[in-house]
C-alpha cells in the first residue's frame, strides 16, 4: 500500500527556507546533491538531509543517472496544497467582490 502524504508533511517540509529553495532550483531541472548544495554555505551531507525530508514528503524524487544521484521536483503535493487554499481563495475573493460592490453603491450616492 502506498504511503500517504498529507498536506501536514509538506508544510513541514516547505517550512525550511532552505529546502523551499532547494526545490526552486529543481525547477530548471533535476540536479545532483552537490549541485544542489552550491550556491549554500552548507555541506553536502546538510543538503543531503534536507533533500531527504523533501524526498519523505513527496516533494522530491531520486533516481541514478550513471553515476550520480539526481533529484527532481514532483508537482502533486504543491497541486494538493493549491487545491486546500482554493476554497480560502474563493472565499476571499467573494469578500472583496461584496466589499467592491459595496464600495461602489456609496460611492453612487450624494453626499
Amino acid at each position: 500500500m502506498a504511503t500517504q502524504i498529507s498536506l501536514d508533511d509538506t508544510f513541514a517540509a516547505l517550512a525550511d527556507p532552505t529546502r523551499r529553495a532547494i526545490l526552486g532550483r529543481l525547477l530548471d531541472g533535476e540536479a545532483s546533491v552537490a549541485e544542489l548544495a552550491q550556491p549554500f554555505a552548507l555541506t553536502v551531507r546538510a543538503i543531503s538531509k534536507h533533500v531527504g525530508v523533501l524526498e519523505q514528503a513527496g516533494l522530491v524524487t531520486r533516481s541514478r543517472s550513471a553515476q550520480k544521484h539526481l533529484s527532481r521536483i514532483e508537482l502533486k503535493p504543491l497541486r494538493d496544497i493549491d487545491r486546500w487554499l482554493d476554497g480560502y481563495r474563493k472565499l476571499w475573493e467573494n469578500r472583496f467582490d461584496r466589499m467592491e460592490d459595496l464600495l461602489r453603491r456609496g460611492a453612487d450616492r450624494p453626499e
